[in-house]
């Protein structure tokens, strides 16, 4: 997901509030897989993330994700699927 993608499932927000939330408490969250609306990864922790991505074979072009073949929605319920 993007960061406005978080943003918008939440309901509240915008994508930089997303981005200050995991920086100050994502550590307990997949944080990796937040990306920006290009599909490149956070610059401060590009190294880590790709290499997160990587390992679950997040599906990219060179070092972009492809968000349109990656890209996690919830379901309207709110319940946790792939869509």
């Amino acid at each position: 997901m993007s960061y406005s993608d978080v943003a918008v499932a939440v309901g509240r927000g915008g994508p930089r509030q997303v981005g200050q939330a995991l920086s100050r408490f994502g550590s307990g969250v997949p944080w990796w897989r937040v990306l920006r609306a290009d599909g490149t990864c956070a610059p401060l922790l590009a190294n880590e993330q790709r290499v997160r991505l990587a390992k679950e074979r997040t599906p990219r072009n060179g070092d972009v994700v492809d968000l349109e073949r990656a890209r996690w929605r919830p379901d309207s319920s709110g319940s946790v699927g792939s869509g």
